[in-house]
């Protein structure tokens, strides 16, 4: 595989923006929760935090920050549940001076992709700064629209999850291990047979092998799965098979059985009972790929994590990802989630700020907020 073609802008393709109105596109969909009193209150500031070293170096040039961000699904209407003031106290806290616009799906314009809305977003505006790789895979109207008109940039924390995935499409060291999880296969189809032209082997935990191990014949009990994916699933182990690539799966599940008792299982699952975790054989044989790669990339958990039943299997995986010495990048979304609770955040080498936003660019090698930036009025070749 080859590198996508065409030059992205970056900060420095701006040129001087000292006394520039700045619109920086950034991902401030924050977790929050409802307090006692009905406050919205943040439970995690990472996605605010990770976007200060493009602000902060915007603003040490002399420019005028102006940021913009989506928060949750209001589907267009205005809905104080998803308005972005707790962000904006959090964000003066944090970059005093700089402005937050309110919710952009508020608008119906902005999921429509809407010309006008997009000049509304950009009027007064002298450049456009792309900082938002959650929502990169988004063609919506604040991530394609400004760069249309605008010379345009993608900010440090774009920049940097754009050269480590692509690294990882592109020339990973080997042993290349990819460990997927979570609830469905169909969410990764795409990802699963692009990484299959890639690693060396697959590690499959979470709801989304009891389809494979159904396709491989095995009783899965009334734990979840895909039946219209069993042919898709048979598929893939016999490309993987031709390719001499491997799909670890799981060889021993944890779960209840029909009665609600805790249990565990070999991957044979009796009427009635659910998994809900890999059990501890193959929590330690998962440990042990990852420990021998070279470049693990980790998206989706190995079971329900949530309920310390079933957290051990993906603690286990969590763990390994912090011991090993290859180099690790974890794919947003619930496996960023299990590692801030597990508290091994830290101890990987890239923690990615968009989970649906890393598949997508693994499997294509592109994004539309990418391809957008591509063709801005200072892009060059």
């Amino acid at each position: 595989m080859t590198a996508t073609p065409g030059r992205i802008p970056t900060l420095d393709d701006l040129g001087d923006v000292a006394g520039k109105r700045v619109l920086v596109r950034t991902d401030f969909n924050v977790p929050m929760e409802t307090s006692a009193t009905g406050e919205r209150i943040i439970t995690d500031d990472f996605r605010i935090r990770a976007a200060l070293p493009t602000i902060n170096w915007l603003t040490e040039r002399g420019a005028t920050v102006v940021t913009a961000s989506h928060l949750g699904r209001p589907k267009g209407q205005s809905n104080p549940k998803y308005s972005m003031a707790p962000v904006r106290t959090r964000l003066a806290e944090l970059a005093p001076g700089v402005e937050l616009l309110e919710n952009l799906r508020f608008d119906p314009g902005e999921e429509g992709n809407d010309p006008s809305f997009v000049a509304r977003l950009t009027a007064g505006i002298d450049a456009f700064v792309d900082d938002a790789f959650g929502a990169c895979h988004r063609a919506h109207a604040s991530i394609v629209g400004p760069p249309q008109t605008l010379p345009s940039a993608m900010g440090l924390l774009l920049q940097k999850e754009v050269d480590v995935l692509l690294g990882l499409r592109n020339h990973p060291k080997h042993p290349f291990v990819a460990v997927l999880g979570g609830s469905k296969i169909s969410d990764k189809l795409g990802v699963v047979e692009a990484l299959l032209d890639v690693v060396d082997a697959l590690v499959i935990g979470g709801a989304m092998c009891f389809t494979f191990l159904a396709a491989q014949g095995y009783p899965i009990g009334a734990s979840l799965w895909e039946p219209d994916q069993v042919e898709t699933c048979r598929r893939l182990l016999v490309v993987a098979a031709e390719r001499g690539k491997t799909i670890h799966l799981p060889e021993d599940i944890v779960g209840l059985d029909a009665d609600s008792n805790y249990a565990t299982y070999g991957i044979r699952l009796p009427e009635g009972a659910k998994g809900f975790d890999i059990g501890p054989g193959s929590a330690a044989a998962f440990s042990d790929i990852i420990m021998e790669a070279r470049t693990v990339f980790w998206n989706g958990p190995m079971g329900m994590f949530e309920d310390d039943r079933f957290a051990a299997g993906t603690l286990t995986v969590a763990q390994a990802m912090a011991d090993t010495k290859a180099f690790t990048v974890v794919g947003g979304g619930d496996s960023a989630a299990a590692l801030a609770q597990f508290r091994l955040d830290d101890e990987v080498d890239h923690v990615s700020t968009g989970g649906g936003a890393s598949l997508e660019l693994l499997e294509l090698g592109d994004l539309p907020g990418l391809e957008a930036l591509r063709k801005a009025p200072n892009a060059h070749g």
